[in-house]
């Protein structure tokens, strides 16, 4: 069958590293897995970051790449995967598809069944397979983490990467006044586009805000502490810009701000976000869909930066 597959490590180009041909059927590790036509998937930082070598060992290799996707499953129903797979050995007692077993960028895709759900009746397949990392990681930071039903103003930084889109999207359709930072200034004209206030990193703030969605690191978390409100959650689930920024203790401490650390969510969340956009008619942000034969190209728009929102894989092309 044909795949996207990491075939070595490149850290410095990990374009180079990238191999589309073909590779064996999904082999069913467990009696409870099966294997699912791939309609749609969708690229993640992660995969980039797979094609470096992070997350991988070289006897891995081929590594079959993509966490995200919806499809049909043997039975004929229309599925989204939920990526997460208990993998008994690994330090997290997890993984997501692409590191220990195959992932979603091929044509066939082996599952545990009980990862596949159900894709919810209007939402259209190519949606849906951008809903499993990047969205369902937002939707944890804003609900179970950031408690934004007790919020009215959420902050999101580095608006452009596919979980900030997804958090500026997600927060406008609950109602919330959102801010996003972005160096861009055409980004920052799209992300105003979305219902958001958009304002250059650093920029003061109208008002302090209850929850801030920090993906970015240490390039903005001194910003993201002096725009917290007293109590305020502060949710990372990334650090694009650096991993250590200086914390301003003191702030924390006086202004009882809470700094919480998350990522991916349950299959029940994921069901749940499922159902919001759906009843809520709420859509992904697609920066664009490609075709599978076209499966580099997409990858280069992803490393390039300009993506705003997902790039999605359109496999029956």
């Amino acid at each position: 069958m044909r795949a996207a597959f990491a075939s070595r490590f490149d850290d410095v180009d990990p374009l180079a590293a990238l191999t589309v041909g073909e590779q064996p059927e999904p082999i069913l590790p467990h009696d409870d897995w099966v294997t699912l036509r791939v309609t749609a998937s969708s690229l993640n930082q992660h995969d980039l970051w797979s094609l470096r070598g992070v997350g991988l060992r070289a006897e891995q290799l081929p590594m079959i790449l993509g966490c995200d996707a919806a499809g049909v499953d043997p039975d004929g129903n229309e599925m989204v995967v939920y990526p997460v797979v208990p993998t008994p050995g690994d330090p997290r007692g997890m993984t997501i598809l692409s590191e220990h077993f195959p992932g979603t960028l091929a044509e066939r895709v082996a599952v545990p069944r009980s990862n596949l759900l159900p894709l919810p009746a209007g939402l259209a397949a190519a949606d849906a397979a951008c809903l499993p990392t990047a969205w369902l990681t937002a939707w944890r930071m804003l609900t179970a983490k950031g408690r934004v039903a007790d919020a009215d103003a959420v902050l999101v930084q580095g608006a452009g990467g596919g979980v900030a889109t997804a958090a500026v999207t997600l927060a406008v359709a609950m109602g919330k006044r959102v801010y996003a930072t972005s160096r861009d200034a055409t980004k920052r004209e799209r992300v105003a586009e979305l219902g958001a206030t958009a304002v250059e990193p650093g920029a003061r703030l109208p008002e302090r805000v209850d929850v801030v969605i920090e993906t970015v690191g240490a390039a903005t978390f001194d910003h993201s502490l002096k725009s917290a409100a007293p109590g305020a959650r502060i949710v990372v689930s990334g650090a694009t810009a650096g991993h250590e920024p200086k914390v301003n203790l003191r702030r924390v401490f006086a202004m009882q701000l809470e700094i919480l650390g998350t990522s991916m969510g349950t299959p029940d969340e994921l069901a749940t976000l499922l159902t919001f956009c759906a009843e809520r008619r709420v859509r992904p942000v697609v920066d664009s869909v490609v075709p599978f034969s076209r499966v580099g190209d997409a990858f280069a728009r992803l490393h390039s930066g300009a993506v705003f929102g997902k790039v999605v894989i359109d496999h029956e092309a």
